[in-house]
């Protein structure tokens, strides 16, 4: 896949300055990193989630949870598993095995020079695994939303 085909609709790609917001290169997520804390990219992305019509089912601490089961420092870093749930039913309609993709990661770190990253599972890309009639129509509108929702950031 070249790096035009791995934009996120912002246009912005990896190769932007340290302190812009950027864009990963992975296939699997859409990401940039945003001149805020941690806490306030955690509270930012809720927020503009659920602008965008999407509840978080679920909060992950992975800092904590790592410090607890095995006693390893790590990065202040949240697993956020986010739902909309007119899409999530269209999709299970489609196929039941779509449940195994839900709900959709989303996910926030503390940067080593400074603010935070907030990376979300491109849906997209994990729907493409299925290939079930119709499906893909839902995980693009999965994915314009949550696009939106993390330019909002």
């Amino acid at each position: 896949m070249d790096e035009a085909s791995r934009r996120v609709d912002t246009g912005i790609t990896a190769h932007a300055h340290p302190k812009e917001r950027l864009v990963s290169a992975s296939t699997i997520t859409m990401s940039r990193h945003v001149d805020l804390s941690y806490a306030d990219a955690v509270a930012r992305i809720k927020a503009t989630l659920k602008d965008e019509g999407f509840g978080v089912l679920t909060e992950i601490d992975v800092q904590a949870t790592l410090r607890e089961k095995i006693g390893a420092e790590f990065r202040a870093y949240t697993i956020l598993g986010a739902c909309n749930p007119g899409l999530a039913h269209r999709a299970l309609q489609a196929a039941l095995e779509v449940g195994a993709l839900l709900p959709c990661n989303v996910l926030v770190y503390e940067d080593d020079g400074g603010g935070s990253t907030v990376s979300i599972f491109d849906p997209a890309t994990g729907m493409s695994v299925v290939p079930v009639p119709g499906l893909d129509a839902i995980a693009a509108e999965a994915r314009e939303r949550l696009s939106r929702a993390l330019a909002a950031v």
